[in-house]
């Protein structure tokens, strides 16, 4: 059975790895592309006291740090590094169905895959929202830590609201979604002014979160899917 949910994993990870691939391309590479052609010399100085350098998905402009170049080389380690990350995720979800011990479905796997679109993406982009290069940030330290703390207590808090046996446990879950947004995802001392317009950033969040949805939910299905017809087989 193990070897089938891993091979059910894996299958899925792919495909769904694939796919997102395929739609970063088409919408939010372009983005990243148009954000670029705002980083002037002049910008990246006024940039430089806020900015990390390595910020943007491997992004650096002071030449220190190697980065794959634009075209196939980009697409191909984007892709690569999709579906690795869809494979490990894949077992994330494969693990949790196998444990919870019941019959599982397509329908199940989005379930499943949307409470890790909350835990993964959208929770924590309410802290630190996807960056165009160029954006203002914060130490990337500071913004890394944040990010696990937000994703660890936002999948065990959505694990407590989903199989909590009783209220207490259901409101601790609910505690836990809320401390890392109390406590306060880290932010520039002073935002500059950069070229990238707001239209374009914001532009940039709602693709970039709408693109995760739909790989979340797709790992989802075709996990709770492949796991399903592979244990019917047994």
């Amino acid at each position: 059975m193990i070897g089938r949910v891993l091979l059910a994993a894996v299958a899925a990870g792919v495909i769904a790895g694939a796919f997102v691939s395929g739609a970063q391309m088409l919408k939010v590479v372009p983005l990243i592309y148009a954000a670029e052609a705002y980083e002037t010399p002049a910008a990246l100085e006024a940039h430089s006291h806020t900015h990390d350098d390595t910020s943007s998905g491997g992004h650096e402009h002071n030449g220190v740090a190697w980065a794959p170049e634009d075209g196939f080389e980009r697409i191909t380690f984007t892709a690569l590094t999709n579906i690795v990350l869809g494979a490990g995720f894949a077992l994330l979800i494969a693990a949790g169905m196998t444990l919870r011990g019941r019959a599982t479905d397509w329908r199940q796997g989005l379930i499943w895959g949307a409470s890790g679109f909350l835990a993964f993406s959208l929770l924590p982009a309410m802290g630190l929202p996807p960056e165009l290069p160029g954006m203002a940030a914060a130490d990337l330290t500071g913004r890394q830590l944040w990010w696990i703390m937000t994703v660890a207590a936002s999948a065990a808090g959505l694990a407590l609201i989903a199989f909590g046996k009783n209220w207490a446990l259901r409101f601790l879950g609910a505690a836990l979604l809320s401390i890392p947004h109390i406590v306060g995802a880290p932010h520039p001392d002073e935002y500059a002014v950069g070229g990238v317009p707001a239209e374009l950033a914001a532009q940039f969040v709602a693709t970039s979160l709408v693109t995760a949805g739909v790989f979340w939910l797709l790992l989802g299905a075709l996990t709770g899917h492949f796991i399903g017809r592979g244990l019917q087989s047994e």
